[in-house]
């Protein structure tokens, strides 16, 4: 959108949940369907113009989000809760606006954030489940959790994550700063929770590959640490299912103070 004059624009920032199954991903593509695609014409419909969004995040096809973040600009005026109730009465059921906050002009969904915050849900159970089917990974051996939490404690810290990113990964640097790592334990799952500084592509679901391995005895603790040390995607095993992985929640500076719900996803709500 040309914009000559910021006169009567406004800077309006939102949070976003959305179940990924039926998507291509969060980045708009031709001719397959994307969560920004669905975001910007719902939007666009309340502003009566046309409208593009940016977001914290871009998530992968399959991948959910309970704490997405977005900004856009608009010369429309709208009450904020206009933003969020016009919008879902134009989105689809698998997409929710959260929140909507007016945000000053230097605020970027990507580059103000401070952190991002995943949980990679596994459901560990010898019988597949019939509910929340593509929202959870589905793993059949028995887990060992505390084999999981003692492999992943070499994680935490700065590190150069070459061996846990994607080959197609873009990042300029491989090193990342993880500043937790908790894997908790609620009924049948198993919660991945982690938290950084950012992520390389495919950084989560390789980890939690890693510590899957680890956890049903196929690798032992140590192996963990070797694949971090080696530096090689191909020495880190099989990239978990998408299935399981979530956004929950995006830090920024506290200048911002935008809203901040409970930590998804919904039926783990409990542990926040």
């Amino acid at each position: 959108m040309s914009m000559h004059s910021t006169e009567n624009i406004q800077h309006i920032a939102l949070g976003l949940e959305y179940k990924g199954t039926r998507y291509r991903g969060w980045q708009r593509q031709p001719e397959v369907p994307s969560v920004q695609q669905a975001v910007e014409n719902a939007l666009s419909s309340v502003a009566n113009e046309p409208i593009e969004v940016l977001c914290a995040g871009r998530t992968d096809a399959g991948v959910h989000a309970s704490g997405q973040v977005v900004h856009f600009d608009s010369r429309a005026q709208r009450p904020l809760s206009a933003w969020v109730m016009g919008a879902n009465a134009n989105l689809p059921p698998d997409i929710s606006v959260t929140w909507a906050q007016v945000v000053p002009e230097h605020f970027h969904a990507r580059f103000s954030a401070l952190a991002r915050r995943y949980r990679y849900v596994i459901y560990n159970d010898p019988i597949r489940p019939a509910h929340l089917a593509d929202e959870v990974t589905w793993n059949h051996r028995p887990l060992n959790i505390e084999q999981m939490r003692k492999a992943s404690r070499c994680l935490l810290g700065r590190h150069d994550f070459s061996a846990f990113r994607a080959s197609g990964c873009q990042a300029k640097s491989p090193i990342k700063q993880i500043e937790h790592l908790q894997l908790l334990k609620f009924g049948q799952f198993i919660v991945l929770d982690i938290q950084a500084d950012a992520f390389l592509h495919h950084m989560v679901r390789n980890i939690a590959g890693v510590l899957m391995s680890i956890g049903s005895g196929y690798k032992p603790v140590d192996w963990a640490s070797e694949v971090l040390q080696g530096r090689q995607r191909k020495a880190g095993g099989i990239t978990a299912h998408p299935h399981g992985l979530y956004l929950v929640r995006v830090y920024y500076p506290s200048e911002f103070a935008l809203p901040q719900r409970y930590l998804g996803p919904h039926f783990l709500s409990a542990l926040a």
